[in-house]
């Protein structure tokens, strides 16, 4: 089940455990957090594009952000924030989540790639946008 938006810190934010795991943004030894990644945060209409800044370059995100906002018509501003530990999990601080439309309390279904999280508003549309970045992502490994 998809979590959903949240307030924390001043801000909006997603709880992302799994995902930032499945997609290796946090490394952990023994059960301990021994990395977590720091992050770009691109946002367009129905979708946030989180990926990690350390292992995306330039070119690869020239292309992933390019894509983005030609699906969407549209981009806002783009961010620099890092995973996060929260409780027991991990989270990622979403700054311009209102600029793609998102407010605390929505459902936020995640789509994962290598290094990229893909945060959509749930509809069709977005959904398509984020499976067709994340095998963009895949192509680009």
């Amino acid at each position: 089940m998809a979590n959903s938006i949240k307030n924390s810190g001043g801000g909006l934010a997603l709880q992302i455990t799994k995902p930032a795991r499945t997609a290796g943004l946090v490394e952990e030894v023994d059960g301990e957090t021994t990395t977590l990644a720091d992050l770009f945060v691109v946002a367009v209409d129905g979708t946030l594009l989180v990926g990690n800044r350390n292992r995306i370059d330039g070119r690869e995100r020239v292309e992933l952000v390019g894509s983005v906002a030609r699906d969407a018509d549209s981009i806002y501003r783009i961010v620099y924030t890092a995973v996060q530990i929260e409780g027991h999990g991990y989270q990622v601080q979403l700054p311009n989540a209102r600029d793609a439309g998102f407010e605390r309390g929505d459902t936020a279904p995640v789509i994962t790639a290598p290094d990229m999280l893909l945060v959509t508003d749930g509809s069709h549309r977005t959904t398509r946008r984020a499976e067709d970045l994340a095998t963009i992502r895949r192509d680009q490994i």
